[in-house]
């Protein structure tokens, strides 16, 4: 791993940990659950880099230090991890909210100040998402706060809490789901105990 671009994982879990004390909720054990997924899906996949994987997960959500937020969680989470220079953190800040890498799919408020929002267009419009992207996209669909959740429960638990929940992000995340599982040569809930793992 070059330079300071990836925390390791014990910084992460701190940098998690210390977020938590801000602003305590159930996106910190989210996070952890996202981060198991994303350590198992990627330890399947031939080329991927779980512990990465695993960094990325639990870090994705990270702008949400800074108090309770919608999009803004994303501006603030790429903000923050560009300042400690781990960059690769910083995109999946970034992308984790976008399937089709657009910020007008953003399914919540957009309580962004307008330099938040230029910050977000203009950085997203620089990437093209990557497997790393594509993994902690559909992690975020497959991670509850109490353990790991069938991504149609979980995106009816998402459209519950914002009143809608647009038909294309839906379909890109079981994409997602078909993508990952042609690359494992496995389904996704094996490969992530579904079943068997909790957070206590």
């Amino acid at each position: 791993m070059g330079g300071n671009m990836l925390p390791t994982r014990m910084e992460a879990e701190r940098l998690l940990e210390e977020a938590e004390k801000y602003n305590p909720g159930p996106w910190g054990n989210h996070s952890r659950v996202a981060a198991h997924c994303a350590e198992k899906i990627a330890l399947g996949c031939e080329g991927m880099n779980p512990e990465k994987a695993y960094i990325l997960g639990l870090l994705h959500d990270i702008g949400r230090k800074f108090g309770v937020s919608y999009l803004k969680h994303v501006s603030d989470g790429y903000s923050y991890m560009m300042s400690l220079g781990y960059d690769e953190v910083a995109r999946v800040c970034l992308t984790h909210s976008f399937n089709n890498m657009r910020v007008d799919e953003y399914v919540g408020k957009v309580d962004t100040s307008d330099e938040e929002y230029e910050l977000i267009q203009t950085e997203l419009g620089k990437l093209s998402a990557d497997d790393y992207d594509r993994l902690i996209q559909l992690c975020d669909a497959l991670a509850g706060s109490k353990g790991v959740m069938n991504i149609e429960e979980r995106m009816n638990d998402v459209k519950s809490r914002h009143g809608n929940y647009p038909q294309a992000k839906w379909d890109s995340n079981m994409r997602l789901k078909a993508y990952f599982e042609e690359k494992a040569s496995k389904d996704i809930y094996d490969l992530v105990e579904k079943d068997s793992y909790t957070l206590d």
